[in-house]
C-alpha cells in the first residue's frame, strides 16, 4: 500500500483523486471512487441549486461510507452563481475535504476553515499555490499543461511543474493533468508529488455518468486530440478536438472575440455532448492522456491496478536497477 502525506491528510487508502468535473462529477461516479479507495469530488455547480447540491451530497452517501469531498470553482462570470449559498449547503452537509478552484478562494478559504474543512486547492502555477498556501489551504493540485480544462497561461508541463512546485511547497502536493496510469503515479511520486489526480481517466469508466458515445472516442483518440481555445482571450481551455473546437480556433486567428464565439462554446451545448453521444454538439473537455487510456475498467478495477502496477514499478523494475548497479559496482 503506498501511503503518502496526502493519503493521511484526507484518510484515503490510495493517494489518488478524482477531481472536480462538470456535468460529470456525480454522486454515482464518486461513489465508486471512493468505495475503491481513492477520493472522488462531486461538482457543485453541476448542481443547479445549492439544494440540489445539497441532495446530491446525500444520494453519495447512500453509495459509500468512505470519505468523499465536493468541488467549487470560482470563475469569473458576467452573472455569478450564488457561491456563498454554495459554500454554506457544503458546510451545513457536514463535507469535510473541499477542493477549491479559479480566482483567489480567500473568503471561501476562511470560512471553510472555521468548520475544520480540508481544503485542496487547484492551481496552474508554483505562484499562485504559494498563494493559496499563504491564504491557508491544506494541499494543493498543482495542473501542468497537459491537463483538460484549464491550464494556464504558462505553458508548463508536469515534467517541470511538479519538481518546481514540491521544491517550494511545504504542504502535500498531488499532480495533475496528463495521469491515467500506474506509471504516471510513480513518475508523480518521484517528481515530488504526494498523489496524482484523474480527470479524464475517470470520465472513461463504468460508473462515469457520460455517454458510452463518448468515452468510446476517448479510447479512440490519441494524444493529439485537443484543441486550445480561448488563447487570445487568455483564458485558455484544452478540450477535445472536434468541429466546434475547429471552428472556434479557426475563428480565433481570424481575431474573434467572445461574444462572436459565445453559441458555440455555451456549457448548455458541452453538456448535450455528455448527455447524447454526439460527439460534435459542443465543446467538450479532455486532456492530451487520451493517448495513453485504452479501455473502459470500473473504478474499482482502474485503482487496482494502477496502485499494484505501481508498486510492481517500485519494488520489480526499480529495485532490480539499483540492485544491478550495487553488483556491478561492487565488482
Amino acid at each position: 500500500m503506498l501511503r503518502t502525506r496526502f493519503t493521511e491528510l484526507v484518510g484515503v487508502e490510495h493517494p489518488i483523486v478524482q477531481g472536480g468535473m462538470q456535468w460529470v462529477g456525480r454522486a454515482e461516479l464518486v461513489a465508486a471512487v471512493a468505495n475503491a479507495g481513492a477520493l472522488g469530488f462531486i461538482t457543485a455547480l453541476t448542481q443547479p441549486t445549492p439544494e440540489d447540491l445539497v441532495k446530491e451530497i446525500s444520494r453519495c452517501r447512500a453509495l459509500t461510507d468512505k470519505p468523499f469531498g465536493v468541488n467549487l470553482t470560482i470563475l469569473p462570470s458576467i452573472k455569478p452563481p450564488p457561491y456563498a449559498e454554495y459554500r454554506q449547503a457544503i458546510i451545513e452537509s457536514g463535507i469535510k475535504i473541499v477542493e477549491t478552484a479559479g480566482n483567489k478562494p480567500q473568503e471561501h478559504v476562511t470560512e471553510f476553515k472555521k468548520h475544520g474543512v480540508v481544503i485542496v486547492h487547484k492551481c496552474t502555477s508554483v505562484r499562485h499555490a504559494l498563494s493559496a498556501e499563504r491564504m491557508g489551504v491544506d494541499a494543493i493540485s498543482i495542473d501542468g499543461f497537459e491537463c483538460a480544462g484549464h491550464p494556464g497561461e504558462d505553458d508548463t508541463p508536469g515534467l517541470i511543474l511538479i519538481p518546481a512546485a514540491a521544491e517550494k511547497v511545504k504542504i502535500p502536493m498531488i499532480a495533475s493533468g496528463g495521469f491515467a496510469d500506474a506509471r504516471g503515479l510513480v513518475a508523480a511520486l518521484a517528481l515530488g508529488a504526494d498523489g496524482i489526480n484523474m480527470g479524464t481517466r475517470f470520465m472513461c469508466t463504468k460508473e462515469s455518468p457520460i455517454h458510452q458515445s463518448v468515452k468510446e472516442r476517448i479510447v479512440a483518440n490519441d494524444e493529439r486530440e485537443t484543441d486550445l481555445i480561448f488563447r487570445t482571450m487568455r483564458n485558455t481551455s484544452r478540450v477535445a478536438k472536434n468541429a466546434v473546437s475547429q471552428q472556434v480556433v479557426a475563428m480565433e486567428r481570424e481575431g474573434a472575440t467572445f461574444d462572436q464565439v459565445r453559441e458555440l462554446v455555451a456549457g448548455a451545448r458541452g453538456k448535450m455532448v455528455y448527455a447524447t453521444g454526439n460527439i460534435d454538439e459542443g465543446i467538450w473537455s479532455a486532456g492530451q492522456v487520451q493517448g495513453l487510456i485504452h479501455d473502459i475498467p470500473s473504478c474499482a478495477e482502474l485503482v487496482s491496478r494502477i496502485v499494484r502496477e505501481a508498486e510492481a514499478i517500485i519494488h520489480g523494475r526499480l529495485d532490480a536497477m539499483i540492485s544491478t548497479g550495487r553488483r556491478a559496482a561492487a565488482e
